[in-house]
């Protein structure tokens, strides 16, 4: 009974390829995306194949990139441009130069099933790179969108300073991601602050209080607001709103985009001698804002589930500051409107907003959510894939997952 049960559980291992033009190399990839957990970083494990008698001597090469685009494509004149492409990591593939390689399971379990023929290679990111992070774009804008990808270029050349042949060549794009740390922790982010006025007595304070210090993808953010009235004035109206602030390094440039908002007038106007306690309920999604330029966003535009940048992180004793490419931070902005003489009282209260960590019970809630919202595109996914029962590995084929994505 046991053995039955044992032969029914077994998980496959879905493995992601794509193959050169003229297939001859093809590359395997055991995901796509790679987590950064602030004190380490998933390495980029793959497994190259190659027709050896189409190498006639030549090497094949594999290469870490990225690119950093702080501009726009189409506002690039006279040989200037607004992007830095950077290899972070280099190998020699075939032949191998390092034959005491330390494997991954996937890649045992790969170059086991794919025969003589198969050589791994292995990336480390470098300490304090910077996330994967799409600036989308307006319909206006026409060239590739600002923001910091990766991705995994292999080729065939005589040397390493050849760049090789399209035919001979593939890249398969890859994403760097932060999770939220195991434990979310006990603090809660809050605010205090009051509005004095020149020509009256007293002041109005306002205190804003989250529920949480890390929110997750598609967690409703919770705030609660007390206003305190101790003056002449009246508080006509709330507005309640989730700023997602952005910081281009490269440029030396910061924006601010609001992803979510909500206002109302319920309990006022807070009358002189009044209070008034009210919990407000936001939640931020990237598809709410699809028609807002310059709304960071995690990954690739052409994903239907692609979700708001995550919170940049840095490892401790490391200052914000420090952080490079595109740095991603968020605030719950509460702003008090005491009429046209009055103005606004305004106060910001920041937060974080991750992914789930791996292997958590809210990381099987948050996968079961993306499930439910994009089960047309794992139909297509299923689709595509190539069951090998034997080994337990599914073959998914890299470029058509993509849709047409340009490399």
């Amino acid at each position: 009974m046991l053995d039955y049960l044992s032969l029914v559980f077994v998980v496959a291992v879905k493995v992601f390829k794509k193959t050169t033009p003229n297939g001859k190399v093809t590359v395997y990839l055991g995901k796509r995306d790679f987590i950064d957990h602030i004190d380490y970083c998933d390495p980029v494990d793959g497994v190259v194949v190659v027709d050896t008698e189409y190498l006639k001597g030549r090497k094949v090469y594999s290469q870490l990139v990225t690119t950093y685009r702080f501009g726009r494509e189409e506002d690039e004149v006279m040989g200037v441009k607004f992007s830095k492409e950077m290899v972070i990591g280099n190998e020699q593939v075939v032949p191998m130069v390092n034959s005491k390689m330390e494997l991954t399971p996937v890649q045992e379990k790969l170059l086991k099933k794919l025969g003589p023929n198969a050589f791994p290679f292995t990336f480390t990111f470098p300490e304090m790179s910077p996330s994967s992070v799409t600036l989308q774009p307006s319909e206006e804008d026409q060239g590739k969108p600002m923001g910091v990808d990766y991705c995994v270029r292999t080729y065939v050349a005589d040397n390493e300073d050849d760049k090789g042949h399209k035919r001979s060549s593939v890249t398969l794009a890859i994403k760097k991601l932060q999770h939220a740390p195991s434990t979310r922790g006990r603090r809660l982010p809050s605010s205090l602050v009051s509005k004095g006025f020149t020509f009256s007595n007293g002041k109005i304070s306002l205190e804003v209080t989250l529920d949480k210090e890390i929110y997750y993808h598609g967690e409703k953010v919770a705030a609660n607001i007390i206003v305190s009235n101790n003056s002449r004035k009246s508080v006509r109206n709330i507005r309640c709103m989730v700023v997602q602030h952005v910081e281009i390094t490269m440029i030396n440039s910061q924006f601010s985009r609001h992803v979510a908002s909500l206002e109302s007038r319920e309990g006022c106007p807070v009358t002189p001698g009044a209070s008034l306690s009210k919990t407000f309920y936001l939640v931020p999604l990237a598809r709410s804002n699809k028609d807002i330029r310059g709304v960071a966003l995690d990954g690739h535009l052409k994903e239907d589930d692609v979700n708001l940048a995550s919170s940049t992180m840095v490892s401790e004793g490391k200052c914000p500051a420090e952080a490079i490419g595109i740095v991603v931070s968020y605030s719950v902005r509460v702003k008090l409107n005491c009429g046209t003489l009055g103005g606004e009282l305004v106060t910001d209260v920041p937060f974080k907003l991750l992914h789930p960590a791996e292997g958590s019970v809210e990381r099987q809630r948050f996968n079961a959510m993306k499930k439910m919202q994009s089960i047309e595109r794992h139909r297509y996914e299923n689709s595509l894939y190539t069951n090998e029962e034997d080994d337990n590995i599914v073959f998914e084929d890299f470029a058509r997952l993509r849709m047409n994505e340009p490399e």
